[in-house]
């Protein structure tokens, strides 16, 4: 079955369920040609490896705290704060606490998915 979006007009939960941050729920909301939006649930004992992804991105912290790691430092976030990224630069995200976060991506023509790219990086 695929994945139900958001269409224009429409009302959209972000709170997460109860059972969420044990099944690690996240969920693209809305995705178009220019940009997705996906409700990330960020367990704290399951960090995202560092990766970039190809268009500018945001990430808003609604619940818990989210460590996000790029340019050299790490980034506290916490309710109500928010980041922004270049697109193409590689970061990682991680949770001090189960959190839960409203990240956009804004995609670029000749994007492949706008999705998660894995790149590793020389130390």
């Amino acid at each position: 079955m695929a994945l139900q979006h958001a269409v224009s007009g429409e009302r959209i939960a972000l709170q997460r369920g109860e059972d969420d941050i044990a099944n690690f729920t996240s969920i693209a909301l809305i995705k178009t040609d220019h940009m997705e939006l996906i409700r990330l649930v960020l367990p704290k004992d399951k960090p995202m490896p560092e990766h970039w992804v190809e268009g500018e991105m945001t990430l808003l912290c609604l619940e818990g705290e989210i460590v996000f790691q790029a340019h050299g430092r790490s980034t506290i976030l916490k309710p109500n704060e928010m980041v922004y990224l270049a697109g193409g630069e590689p970061h990682a995200i991680s949770a001090n606490e189960d959190a839960v976060g409203l990240m956009t991506i804004l995609l670029h023509p000749g994007d492949n998915s706008g999705g998660p790219t894995s790149r590793t990086t020389s130390a």
